[in-house]
C-alpha cells in the first residue's frame, strides 16, 4: 500500500502493520522449501560418501594474562564502546569502518545501525588481538600462531559475512525476492561437493585455446615432467636458451595466462628460445618421489636435454617459488660435481633458501600439523592439492575466502571469468614424502643454509659454492615468500647477483607485463648488507621489471643465432610428442 500520510500507526512514526498477501506467503514458503530440499539432498549424498574422520590439531593451553594489562584493555574497550552508542544519533556512524574494503559500500552508512555494527566489530577485533599480546608465558612462535588463529576467527565473524547484518545482502534479498539465496546455496553446495572454494567461472577457459595458449610442442617426457619447447616468432634468437622451472605446487601456466600477461609469450617475442617444464600432478606412482627426483631427474635432466638438443654448453634458468628453492639445490649439486658451467644464469622468482623468517607459512609447521599431513596421506602417499589450496587461501582469508562467500553465496552473483583465479583453482597433488621432508628440513629446521646438512642423490650441497650469476626478484607485499626472507639468498650465494624488489605480491609482482604499466620496482647499484639498507638506497622505476631482467640476461650472453632447425619445436633430434600445453597439465 502506498504511504499517503494518513495511514499511520499509534506512535505516528511508522506505517501500519500490513499482513503479507497469500501470494507473498506462498512465494517465501516455496523459497524456504526449495532451500530445505537442496540441503537434504546434499546431506544424503555427503553421508553416503563421508570419509574417515581426520585428527584435528590440539589448541594451546590457556595462559592467564597480566591482570593490570587486561584491566587497562577492558577500560579502553568500554570507553570506545560507549562512543559507539553516540554514533547512532550521528551521520558519522560507520565512517571508521569505511576504511575497510568489506564495509566500503554506501549501504553500511545509509542506516546508522549497520555502521555502528561494523565499527563495533572492528573495535572487538582490535581488543581480541591486544588480548593475545597480554597473554603471558607464550613462546614467540606459539604467540604468532594464536594471533593468526585469532585473525582467522575474526575474519570469519565479520558482520559482512552474515545475511542479517549485511545491508547489501538484505537489499538483494528484497530485490530478488530471495532468489539470490537460492543461487548462493547452489554455489555453496557445489563447492562443498568439490571440496574447495570456487573463485571463477570454471567454463570460461580452455587450456590451449584462451589460456596456456602460447604455441609450442612437448618434445620430452618423463614420469615426472613434460618439457615444452615454444615456437620462435623472431628470425634470430639468443644463442643461450631459457629454461623455466615453475613450482609443482601449481600448474605451470601461471606464466602463460592470457596473451597480454604471459611471461612465456613475452620472452619468446624478445628473442629467447624458451623451454618450460610442466610437472605431473602426483598420483600413487609418485608416492616415493623426493627432492632428489625434482632436482636430478627433473631440473638437471631438463638442463641436459635442452643442451643436447641445441648443441649448447649452457642454459639460462628461471625458478619460481619452490622450484627456485630447488634451483638453488640444483646449482649447488652441479657445483659439487664440477658441472656448474651447465647453467649460464639463474633467475629466482620469489624463492627462498633461508627459511628463518619465512612468514606466516611457518606457523603451519609443527608436530601437530605434520601428524595431520600423515593422516591425510595415509595409504596413498599423495597429498590432495585441495589441502594446500585451503592453506594458501587462509593466508589471505578476507580476499580468497570471505569475499567469495559474500559475493557468490550471499549475494548469489555469478562467478567472474578471471584467468588468474582459474589457475588458482586448478590444484595439483603433491608427493607426501617430498612435502613432509620439505616442511621439516627447510621450514622447520632450515637445513639448506647449513653447508653439507643436506645431500642430493648422495652429494652433500653447499650454497656458498654457487658462483652462477643470479637475478633475484622479490615481491614487496608477498605473503607467501616475504621479501625479507627472499633477500636472505643474497647472503648465501658467491657469484654476481642483482636483487630487484617488485611492487605487489607473490603473483602480481611476478606476472606484470610492461604493457600493463602497473606497479614499480626498486634496484640499487651499491652493495647493501640488509634489505632495509637496500630500500633506503634503492631507486624506483615505474612499471614492470621484465625489461630490466631481459637487459641483465642478454648482457651475459648477447650472441644470437638463426631461429631454424632444432630451434623450432620438433625439428631437431627430439620429435614433437604433442602440442603445448601437453597432457600433464590436464592430469588431475
Amino acid at each position: 500500500m502506498a504511504d499517503t500520510g494518513e495511514d499511520r500507526g499509534a506512535s505516528g512514526t511508522g506505517e501500519a502493520f500490513e499482513l503479507p498477501s497469500l501470494e507473498e506467503v506462498q512465494h517465501w514458503t516455496g523459497v524456504i522449501g526449495q532451500a530445505q530440499q537442496m540441503l537434504m539432498e546434499h546431506m544424503a549424498e555427503a553421508m553416503a560418501q563421508a570419509p574417515a574422520e581426520l585428527p584435528l590439531p590440539t589448541m594451546p593451553a590457556p595462559v592467564f594474562p597480566d591482570p593490570e594489562k587486561l584491566a587497562d584493555q577492558q577500560s579502553e574497550l568500554m570507553k570506545a564502546s560507549l562512543g559507539l552508542f553516540g554514533q547512532l544519533m550521528e551521520e558519522g556512524a560507520g565512517k571508521e569502518a569505511a576504511r575497510d574494503r568489506r564495509f566500503k559500500a554506501a549501504q553500511w552508512r545509509e542506516t546508522p545501525l549497520f555502521g555502528v555494527i561494523a565499527d563495533a566489530y572492528l573495535l572487538l577485533c582490535d581488543a581480541w588481538l591486544k588480548g593475545v599480546d597480554a597473554l603471558e608465558g607464550l613462546p614467540p612462535k606459539q604467540r604468532e600462531q594464536l594471533k593468526f588463529a585469532t585473525r582467522v576467527v575474526a575474519d570469519a565473524m565479520s558482520p559482512a559475512n552474515f545475511a542479517l547484518t549485511n545491508p547489501q545482502v538484505l537489499e538483494r534479498i528484497f530485490e530478488t525476492r530471495g532468489e539470490n539465496l537460492l543461487r548462493g546455496l547452489e554455489h555453496m553446495l557445489a563447492d562443498i561437493g568439490k571440496g574447495k572454494l570456487t573463485h571463477s567461472d570454471t567454463d570460461a577457459f580452455e587450456l590451449g585455446r584462451n589460456i596456456a595458449a602460447t604455441p609450442g610442442k612437448v618434445i620430452h617426457e618423463t614420469p615426472l615432467y613434460q618439457l615444452i619447447h615454444y615456437s620462435p616468432v623472431t628470425e634470430k634468437v639468443v644463442e643461450v636458451p631459457l629454461l623455466i622451472f615453475p613450482p609443482w605446487i601449481n600448474r605451470f601456466y601461471i606464466l602463460d595466462l592470457n596473451p597480454k600477461n604471459s611471461f612465456i609469450r613475452w620472452a619468446v617475442a624478445q628473442g629467447f628460445s624458451v623451454f618450460v617444464v610442466s610437472w605431473k600432478s602426483a598420483d600413487e606412482s609418485m608416492a616415493d618421489v623426493t627432492m632428489d627426483d625434482y632436482v636430478v631427474r627433473g631440473q638437471v635432466d631438463a638442463i641436459d636435454t635442452v643442451r643436447a638438443l641445441l648443441g649448447v654448453d649452457h642454459v639460462h634458468t628461471v625458478g619460481y617459488c619452490v622450484a627456485g628453492t630447488a634451483l638453488a639445490m640444483t646449482l649447488a649439486y652441479l657445483a659439487a660435481k664440477g658441472e656448474a658451467d651447465k647453467v649460464r644464469s639463474a633467475t629466482f622468482f620469489t624463492a627462498q633458501v633461508d627459511f628463518s623468517e619465512a612468514g606466516e607459512l611457518n606457523l603451519f609447521v609443527d608436530d601437530e600439523q605434520l601428524k595431520l599431513i600423515d593422516a591425510l596421506t595415509q595409504g596413498s602417499g599423495v597429498l590432495d592439492g585441495r589441502f594446500m589450496a585451503a592453506t594458501f587461501n587462509l593466508l589471505r582469508g578476507r580476499d580468497l575466502i570471505w569475499h567469495y562467500v559474500v559475493q557468490n553465496y550471499l549475494l548469489g552473483e555469478d562467478y567472474p571469468a578471471f584467468d588468474l583465479l582459474h589457475w588458482n583453482g586448478d590444484v595439483t597433488n603433491l608427493p607426501a614424502k617430498w612435502h613432509r621432508a620439505y616442511l621439516e628440513n627447510l621450514y622447520r629446521d632450515n637445513l639448506l643454509v647449513r653447508p653439507g646438512a643436506l645431500s642430493i642423490d648422495g652429494v652433500p650441497i653447499d650454497l656458498r659454492r654457487i658462483k652462477t650469476p643470479a637475478y633475484v626478484q622479490a615481491g614487496r607485499e608477498d605473503h607467501i615468500a616475504p621479501s625479507r626472507s627472499v633477500w636472505k639468498i643474497t647472503g648465501h650465494l658467491a657469484g654476481p647477483l642483482r636483487f630487484v624488489l617488485a611492487g605487489s605480491g607473490h603473483i602480481a609482482g611476478v606476472v606484470n607485463p610492461p604493457e600493463a604499466g602497473k606497479y614499480q620496482y626498486w634496484t640499487c647499484e651499491a652493495p647493501a648488507e640488509t634489505l632495509e639498507a637496500f630500500e633506503a638506497a634503492a631507486s624506483e622505476t615505474k612499471g614492470s621489471w621484465w625489461p630490466d631482467w631481459q637487459a641483465w640476461t642478454r648482457a651475459l650472453a648477447p650472441t644470437e643465432v638463426a631461429a631454424e632447425g632444432a630451434r623450432r619445436p620438433g625439428e631437431g633430434s627430439l620429435p614433437a610428442i604433442e602440442d603445448a600445453p601437453g597432457r600433464y597439465v590436464r592430469t588431475p
